[in-house]
C-alpha cells in the first residue's frame, strides 16, 4: 500500500521529519517497506499556454507552436497532436531538467528552430500504469487556467515523500488513508481529525429511481445505495488525479475516480452503475447459475458457477459482487444518472470466486480480508459530498439501506497484572488506559478489571491477549527490557562455523557459482599433474591402507586436482563456462608415519573460465571475504607457485599472514586436464575465514555531505603492484579517502618499454562537513609526492 504522506497529514497534524515517521510505524507495528521522493528533480518546467498552432511547411507530422510563459512567448515545435489554441501545458524551457538526467537544449527541426519542450506526463516521472488513458498519448493538457509561468512541480505537487507498507492480512483496517492516519495518531499521541461529511443540496426521492434491494443473506452482509442525477462524465480535477496517482491508481473519469478515492481514504470499496442501463429499477444480488456468463469492464467474458455472488438488475447479472463490474452497466461519457453502490460480502465467498476467476482486484483484496459493514453509509455518504463538490452530479435525497444483522462493537475485560505479567513491564493502569484510547478503545474501570469496548472495524481484536499486544506494541516493544529465561531450557542451534559456511555458500551462489562436492580421496599422480614440486609440502599426504584403487589411495592436502578435475569434465563436455565453489576439508598430517589423527583444514577452493579474466576471481573473492566481515587484505605477487602462472597470481594475506592463493592455472597444467582455455582458481583457509568473520552487521546513515571525485593515472614500472599503489593513496588520505577505485591498467603505444599507465578513481568524503576544493587539493598533492618519491610514479599527462 502507497501511503502519500500529503494526504496522511490531511488527518493528523504532524511535524516530523519522513524517516522518523517511518521509523515509528515500524517500531509500533506497521512494517514499512521504502520511502518514495515525489521530488523528480525537475527544473525550468513552467506552465504555458497555446497561442498560435501551425504546420510545419517541410515536415507532415511536426507543428509549430507559440507558447505564452508569462514574460514571453515562445516558439516550439512539436509532434503532439493533441493540442489546441488556449490550452495550458508543461513547458521544459531551454536549460531544463527533467527525470532520468535529460536537459533541454535549443534544437532545430528541418529548419525551424525550437525553444524548449512541452511535456507528457511520463516525462515528468509518472509511470505508464498510473498515467490517465486521456493523457497516455500526448502533452499533459491541463483542466484549468493557472498562472502562466508557475513551476510545474508546483501545480502537481511534485514534492514530499511517499511510504510504502506491508499491511498484515489482520488489519484490513490498515489498507486506507484513515487507518494508517489513526496508526499514526496513535504512535504520535496526536489528534485524530476525520473529515467532516455533509452534502448541502439534496434534490428528488431515490424511490423514483430504485424500488427494490433484495440480497442474499448468507454472502451480503449490507447493501447500502444512492443516486447521482445530471450526471456529467468528464476529466477529474489535478487535485483529485494527482491524489489517485501518488497512491498508485491511474485516474478514469470524475465519477469512477471518485470511488476509488473514497476507497483508498475509508478503505470501502464502491461501485458505480449506469441506472439507465438496468432493465428493472431494483438490485436483487444472489448466487449465480452454473454456466451464467456475465462480460466484465476488462472486457471478458466471464462464465459463473453458482459458488459466485452476482449483482443483477433483477434478471442478468451487472457485476460480480465484490470483484468487478459489468460492461452492461458500466459508467461511459453518455451516463447521466448513476446507482452508488456500498456493499459489504462475505469474505470466504470473494476469495474463493477472486481465485476461481483468476481476477484479484483492489477491491476483492479488500473484501476478502473481512471489512466492516458500518463502513458502507459513511463511504457512499462521501462519495456523494465529493461528487457535489466538484460538480459532477446532483445527489438524489435518500437511500436504501438492507443491512439485518447489524454489527455491534464488542466488550474485552482486560487484566493489568496479566498486561505487566505478559509483557515483562510495571505499566500502571493510567498508561495502560492511554495507550487503548489512542486506538480509539473506549475504556472504563470495573473493579480491578478495564472494560474496553472495541470499535467494530478492528476484527483482530477478540482475546485479552489481543488487548496486550495493542498495549505492547504502542508502549514499543523495544521498550521493554530485556530479561534472563527463568528455567531449564536448551536449545538446538548450528555451530557458529557452519553458520559462516551457509552464509559463504549463499553469498558465491549468489555471484553464480555452482557448488560441488569431491572425494577426499585422490590419487598421488595428481600432484605431479599440478606440477608440484617434489620437496613440497603438499606431497605429504596420507596412504590409506586399503584404498578402493590407485585413484583413491591417499587423502588430499590441497582441493586444487579436485576443482582442476571437475572444470576439465565440463569444458570437455562442451561447456563453454563454468563457475564453480567447494567447501571441503584438506588432511595435513602432524607428522609421517601417522601417529595421531590429521589435523583437518576447511578450505575454500573457487575455480572458473569462459569470459572471464583474474580480475573476475579476484572481485569474487573481494565480494565473499567483504560480505563476511574480513578486512585488511593484501594481495602480494606470487611467481613460484608451479601450479600457476607466474605474473597471473597472488598471495591473499590477511592481518599479514597468508590464507590463501589465487590466480591463472599454468598453461603446462592445463595441458595434464586437456583444458584449452584459461582457467582461474582460489584456494582459501576456511578455518582462517571462520575465526576472522564478523556477521554482526553495523550500519551507518548515509553520507549528509557530498564526495569530491578525482582521477589520477600514473605511470610506473612494470612490477609494481596496484595494490601498493593504493596502500599509499590510503596512507596519504588522512581520513578523507572513502574509496579508491582501478579503472585502467595500459601498457603500449605513448608508454615506455617496461612501463605501464594505472590509473585510478578516488573518492574523497567527510562525515563531518562539506570538504573544500583547497583542502582536497593538499591531499590529492601529497599523494601524487608521495607516489613519485616511494614508487618512481610520474603523472600521466
Amino acid at each position: 500500500m502507497f501511503l502519500p504522506v500529503k494526504w496522511l497529514k490531511e488527518y493528523v497534524n504532524l511535524d516530523v521529519d519522513t524517516k522518523v515517521l517511518a521509523d515509528e510505524l515500524t517500531l509500533s507495528g506497521s512494517h514499512v517497506e521504502s520511502i518514495i521522493s515525489l521530488d523528480r528533480g525537475i527544473k525550468k518546467v513552467v506552465v504555458g499556454r497555446i497561442e498560435k498552432i501551425e504546420k510545419h511547411e517541410d515536415a507532415d507530422k511536426l507543428l509549430i507552436v507559440m507558447v505564452n510563459i508569462g514574460e514571453e512567448t515562445i516558439q516550439i515545435v512539436t509532434g503532439a497532436t493533441n493540442l489546441r489554441v488556449g490550452d495550458y501545458v508543461p513547458v521544459a524551457l531551454i536549460g531544463a531538467k527533467l527525470p532520468k538526467d535529460i536537459y533541454i537544449e535549443k534544437t532545430k527541426f528541418r529548419g525551424v528552430e525550437s525553444y524548449g519542450m512541452l511535456c507528457s506526463l511520463k516525462e515528468l516521472g509518472y509511470e505508464d500504469n498510473v498515467i490517465p488513458k486521456l493523457h497516455r498519448d500526448g502533452i499533459f493538457v491541463m483542466e484549468k487556467e493557472y498562472p502562466l509561468g508557475t513551476p510545474i512541480d508546483k501545480i502537481l505537487g511534485l514534492h514530499g515523500e511517499i511510504i510504502e507498507l506491508e499491511i498484515t492480512p489482520n488489519r484490513p483496517d490498515c489498507l486506507s488513508i484513515i487507518g494508517m492516519a489513526r496508526e499514526t495518531a496513535a504512535t504520535f499521541d496526536r489528534e485524530l481529525k476525520l473529515p467532516e461529511i455533509m452534502i448541502k443540496d439534496e434534490v428528488e426521492d431515490i424511490k423514483d429511481y430504485l424500488e427494490s434491494i433484495e440480497v442474499d443473506g448468507e454472502l451480503c452482509n449490507r447493501y447500502y445505495a444512492r443516486a447521482i442525477k445530471d450526471i456529467e462524465i468528464k476529466e477529474s480535477p489535478l487535485w483529485l488525479q494527482i491524489y489517485l496517482m501518488e497512491a498508485g491508481v491511474r485516474p478514469i473519469n470524475n465519477i469512477v475516480d471518485i470511488t476509488n478515492f473514497v476507497m483508498l481514504e475509508f478503505g470501502q470499496p464502491l461501485h458505480a452503475f449506469d441506472l439507465d442501463k438496468l432493465k428493472n429499477k431494483q438490485i436483487l444480488v444472489r448466487r449465480a447459475k452454473d454456466e451464467e456468463k456475465i462480460r466484465t469492464i476488462d472486457d471478458q467474458e466471464r462464465i459463473l458457477t453458482n459458488e459466485n455472488l452476482v449483482i443483477t438488475d433483477g434478471e442478468n447479472p451487472i457485476a460480480i459482487a465484490g470483484v468487478m463490474g459489468g460492461m452492461d452497466s458500466e459508467v461511459t461519457e453518455e451516463t447521466t444518472t448513476v446507482l452508488l453502490e456500498s456493499a459489504n460480502f462475505n469474505s470466504k465467498s470473494i476469495r474463493l470466486t477472486s481465485k476461481q476467476l483468476n481476477l484479484r482486484t483492489e477491491a476483492s483484496s479488500r473484501f476478502e480480508k473481512g471489512m466492516d459493514p458500518n463502513l458502507c453509509k459513511i463511504a457512499a455518504e462521501r462519495a456523494c459530498q465529493l461528487i457535489e463538490q466538484i460538480g459532477a452530479g446532483k445527489v438524489v435525497k435518500g437511500h436504501m439501506d438492507v443491512y439485518e444483522n447489524v454489527r455491534k462493537g464488542k466488550t474485552i475485560q482486560l487484566r493489568p497484572e496479566k498486561v505487566n505479567n505478559l509483557l515483562g513491564t510495571d505499566l500502571t493502569v493510567e498508561e495502560m488506559i492511554d495507550y487503548l484510547e489512542r486506538l480509539d478503545l473506549k475504556t472504563s474501570l470495573n473493579g480491578n478489571i478495564i472494560d474496553v469496548k472495541v470499535p467494530t472495524y478492528r476484527l483482530d481484536l477478540n482475546l485479552e491477549a489481543d488487548l496486550i499486544e495493542e498495549i505492547g506494541r504502542l508502549h514499543g516493544f523495544h521498550n521493554i527490557p530485556i530479561q534472563p529465561l527463568v528455567g531449564v531450557l536448551t536449545r538446538g542451534e548450528k555451530p557458529y562455523s557452519r553458520i559462516v559456511s551457509d552464509k559463504a555458500s549463499s553469498i558465491l551462489q549468489g555471484l553464480g557459482l555452482n557448488e560441488v562436492i569431491t572425494y577426499s580421496f585422490i590419487s598421488p599422480k595428481v600432484y605431479d599433474k599440478i606440477k608440484v614440486e617434489l620437496d613440497s609440502k603438499l606431497r605429504d599426504y596420507i596412504k590409506l591402507i586399503n584404498p578402493l584403487g590407485e585413484d583413491y589411495s591417499v587423502m588430499r592436502t590441497t582441493l586444487i586436482p579436485n576443482m582442476l578435475d571437475i572444470l576439465s569434465r565440463n569444458y570437455n563436455y562442451g561447456v563453454k563456462e563454468c563457475f564453480l565453489y567447494e567447501i571441503g576439508n584438506i588432511f595435513i598430517p602432524k607428522e609421517l608415519p601417522l601417529n595421531e589423527l590429521p589435523k583437518e583444514e576447511k578450505t575454500l577452493s573457487i575455480g572458473m573460465y569462459g569470459n572471464v579474466d583474474f580480475y573476475d576471481l579476484k572481485e569474487v573473492v573481494v565480494t565473499l571475504l567483504g560480505r563476511l566481515g574480513i578486512k585488511d587484505l593484501e594481495y602480494i605477487k606470487e611467481d613460484k607457485n608451479p601450479t600457476f602462472h607466474p605474473n597471473r597470481t597472488g598471495n591473499l594475506l590477511l592481518k599479514r599472514e597468508k590464507i590463501g592463493v589465487l590466480g591463472e592455472i599454468h598453461m603446462d597444467v592445463l595441458e595434464n586436464y586437456d583444458i584449452e582455455t584459461r582457467v582461474y582458481i582460489a584456494q582459501l583457509n576456511f578455518d582462517t575465514i571462520v575465526k576472522e568473520a564478523i556477521l554482526d552487521k553495523k550500519y551507518r546513515p548515509l553520507p549528509k555531505y557530498p564526495a569530491i571525485l578525482r582521477d589520477i593515472a600514473v605511470v610506473v614500472d612494470s612490477n609494481v603492484l596496484v595494490g601498493d599503489l593504493e596502500k599509499i593513496i590510503l596512507e596519504n588520505g588522512e581520513g578523507l579517502v572513502e574509496k579508491v577505485e582501478l579503472f585502467d591498467v595500459y601498457e603500449g603505444k605513448q608508454i615506455d618499454e617496461g612501463k605501464k599507465s594505472i590509473a585510478f578513481s578516488i573518492v574523497y568524503r567527510s562525515f563531518e562537513r562539506t570538504l573544500k576544493d583547497e583542502e582536497v587539493n593538499i591531499v590529492h598533492q601529497r599523494i601524487i609526492e608521495d607516489l613519485e618519491n616511494r614508487l618512481d610514479a610520474k603523472l600521466r599527462g
